[in-house]
């Protein structure tokens, strides 16, 4: 079974309830039985965003701890590749995290997505394929 590639967007959906996507990234996320990948800097990023919700951060570390949010992306020895994207997409312009997630989808062979960004509608993995985006809008 792929993997499915998850956003900082779904993460913060998914743990604030008052956020206007939470029904809807709820129910994509219920729908899956694929292991969940993202990547350091979308956990950093979702903690950020979620910092006056302390049991949402925790949450979001009780995930990576437990396997839930699995992160295989070591960066120090992917950076040359990542690097190679923030490049190509700067006028976009691509973050650290976006630029994370594509590599990731080209290591694992997978666009299957939980993102609320549109910039994965411009953005391709494996040379020109485009992301499936599981979170409808």
């Amino acid at each position: 079974m792929r993997p499915v590639l998850l956003d900082t967007g779904c993460i913060v959906a998914l743990l604030d309830r008052s956020e206007r996507h939470h029904r809807v990234c709820v129910s994509a996320a219920a729908d899956l039985q694929a292991p969940l990948v993202t990547c350091e800097p979308v956990i950093a990023e979702a903690c950020y965003l979620l910092r006056r919700l302390p049991a949402a951060v925790d949450a979001i570390l009780q995930n990576v701890e437990r396997g839930i949010f699995q992160i295989p992306l070591q960066l120090a020895a992917q950076a040359g590749a990542v690097r190679a994207l923030l490049k190509k997409y700067a006028r976009v312009p691509m973050d650290l995290a976006d630029a994370c997630l594509v590599h990731l989808a080209e290591e694992l062979g997978t666009g299957e997505i939980l993102t609320l960004d549109s910039d994965f509608q411009i953005y391709r993995w494996d040379r020109n394929r485009p992301f499936r985006f599981l979170v409808d809008l």
